[in-house]
C-alpha cells in the first residue's frame, strides 16, 4: 500500500471521528434542553405568552419540548438524522428570533451564540447526513444485501 493511500485511510478515519462527535453533541443539546422544557414547563410557556403572535399556537409549548428529546435521540443514534435535523431547523430558528432577540448577544444569560452553533451543525447534517458509522448506514447495508 503506498504512503499516500495509508494517510488517505487515517485521515478518513479522523474525519469519521470528529463526525461522531459533532453529532453527538447535537443530539445531546437537543435532548437535554428538550428535558429541560419537560421539567420546567414555564420557560417555554413565557415565551408564548408574551409573545403577540405565538399566543395563538399555545399547544407548540407541548409539543417542542418532545420534539426535541425524540430529535436529540435521532441525532445521537444516527437514524433519520436528514428528517430530525429538518423538524429541529424551525424550532431553532424561532428560538433565535423569540427567545434570543429579546436578550441580545452580549446580555448575561444570552445563548444566541449556541442557537446559532446548534442551527449551523443542523443545516449541516441535514446536508451532509448521519455519516457513516451511523444506524441510517447499518440499515441500509442489511437491506441491500
Amino acid at each position: 500500500m503506498k504512503i499516500s493511500q495509508h494517510l488517505n485511510i487515517i485521515d478518513q478515519k479522523k474525519k469519521s471521528g470528529i463526525f461522531i462527535i459533532l453529532r453527538v453533541a447535537l443530539g445531546i443539546s437537543l435532548l437535554v434542553k428538550g428535558i429541560q422544557f419537560v421539567q420546567n414547563n414555564s420557560l417555554i410557556r413565557n415565551v408564548f405568552s408574551e409573545s403577540l403572535i405565538l399566543r395563538n399556537y399555545l399547544w407548540m409549548q407541548t409539543l417542542i419540548p418532545w420534539l426535541n428529546i425524540l430529535g436529540g435521540v435521532f441525532i445521537i443514534i444516527g437514524l433519520f438524522t436528514r428528517i430530525a435535523a429538518l423538524v429541529q431547523i424551525p424550532i431553532i430558528i424561532g428560538a433565535i428570533i423569540f427567545v434570543q432577540s429579546k436578550h441580545g448577544i452580549y446580555e448575561g444569560e444570552s445563548n444566541v451564540m449556541f442557537s446559532v452553533i446548534l442551527l449551523l451543525l443542523l443545516i449541516f447534517f441535514l446536508i451532509q447526513g448521519a455519516g457513516k458509522p451511523s444506524l441510517d448506514k447499518a440499515l441500509r447495508k442489511d437491506t441491500n444485501k
